[in-house]
């Protein structure tokens, strides 16, 4: 393929790297970004077996940006930024570390081959994470995590040490988890995926490269008969036109099938507070929300003042919305959440406006319920907000992603944080 001087408007310079696949491409107008542009080329066995294939440079772009944009929006940190062309996308400027990343919910493939004995379709759960040294000639050797430390490559000023092998493994097994739930929605079975890191100037671990269909096995309702992907050119004995178009075709449903995973966005959180005054409580637990993709509503009412108007108001929601979680915000004698708790069949959440001259009365208020009545109680904005999320969740793979994201943000901090802190001072 030969080099370009521009990709969709966009001046590039020299060329960074060529793959099987793609190219990469310096941009001299925007440091610190690059231009990944595909290749009309499928390959397979690491190259051994390779066939032009119009069209399928658009087609894996598609699914990579449609693939890249999902995680974004989860809360992933990642390298891409967004499509320019029908064959390109920009993304942040990395060095590759050079290691495969693989994720494997059930066991086929190169896995049975190398553990005799384990039956194919084994679940793994936790899903297994293996990792593979990038090396084409010695066809990208296993390696163990140990390996991956001792070899302490340097990627753009960070020494890949444990802190980031550990980091790596988490959101390995995060994007694959997303990714999962995403395809779940429409009935495909995520059975396995690869993905790669790189470090930015910042020396920030991105998820980076492609994932496309050479990335991953997919089985349209858990059946590996119906297999969507690579894994079809792979098993072919011998390659012909036809079968050059079936493994186009598959490719362009799964493109397609990525524009179906939009989570639904027919939820409502619906905070209620007895007082007007308890509006920058009730202003905190809608920030938090928020930040967890929750739509947020906020209510004034009591439930000793206007009980009939608080019931009607109740109803009205229930009405209109089946995922609904009302948030009650009232202090002193806490008659709110348990009384919707006795009227409403959705999850309510106590979160009372704590001042420190009567928090006991008003905690105490909250958890000292009548029989029959189950509202929960959390003394922090965030608590309840993150309650509200845990519920949704449950029925919202971008809801439940931006959560486990949060989990993997505070396990990272940690690790990063105790990085700097480490070492042996002396007097």
């Amino acid at each position: 393929m030969a080099t370009v001087t521009e990709v969709g408007g966009v001046k590039t310079d020299k060329l960074l790297i060529e793959g099987k696949t793609k190219q990469v491409y310096d941009v001299p107008t925007m440091p610190g970004f690059s231009i990944l542009l595909n290749k009309d080329r499928i390959t397979a066995h690491n190259g051994v077996r390779a066939h032009d294939l119009e069209g399928k440079a658009k087609i894996s772009n598609q699914t990579n940006a449609k693939v890249f944009t999902l995680l974004n929006q989860a809360g992933l940190k990642t390298a891409f930024v967004r499509m320019i062309s029908d064959n390109a996308f920009l993304a942040r400027k990395c060095e590759m570390v050079p290691i495969e990343w693989v994720t494997r919910r059930l066991a086929t493939g190169s896995y049975l081959k190398r553990n005799p004995g384990v039956k194919e379709g084994f679940r793994f759960a936790p899903a297994k994470v293996e990792t593979f040294f990038k090396d084409d000639a010695n066809d990208d050797p296993q390696w163990s995590e140990e390996q991956i430390v001792c070899a302490a490559f340097k990627v753009n000023g960070v020494t890949i040490g444990q802190d980031e092998v550990d980091i790596m493994r988490q959101t390995t097994a995060l994007v694959f988890e997303v990714l999962e739930r995403a395809w779940a929605t429409r009935d495909c079975a995520l059975i396995d995926m690869k993905i790669e890191f790189g470090v930015d100037a910042d020396g920030q671990l991105l998820v980076a490269d492609v994932i496309d269909s050479d990335s991953w096995r997919l089985w349209p309702s858990g059946d590996k008969r119906l297999m969507v992907d690579k894994q079809v050119y792979r098993n072919l004995a011998n390659v012909t036109a036809a079968d050059l178009d079936t493994v186009k075709r598959n490719f362009t449903w799964v493109s397609d099938q990525l524009d179906g995973m939009v989570a639904a966005n027919n939820h409502l959180v619906v905070i209620l507070m007895g007082s007007a005054t308890d509006k920058e409580h009730c202003e905190k637990i809608a920030k938090h929300c928020n930040a967890l993709g929750l739509n947020t509503e906020l209510r004034v009412t009591s439930a000793h003042k206007g009980t009939q108007t608080t019931l009607h108001m109740v109803s009205e929601y229930e009405s209109v919305l089946s995922e609904l979680v009302f948030i009650t915000v009232a202090g002193r004698s806490n008659g709110l959440g348990p009384v919707l708790s006795g009227n409403t069949n959705y999850p309510v959440i106590n979160c009372p406006p704590v001042k420190p001259e009567n928090v006991n009365q008003d905690v105490w208020s909250s958890l000292n319920l009548p029989s029959g009545l189950g509202c929960v109680t959390v003394l922090y904005p965030e608590a309840a907000a993150l309650h509200a999320a845990q519920i949704l969740g449950m029925k919202n793979f971008m809801i439940w992603s931006k959560l486990r994201v949060k989990q993997l943000d505070n396990y990272s901090n940690l690790i990063l944080a105790d990085k700097k802190m480490r070492g042996v001072r002396q007097n």
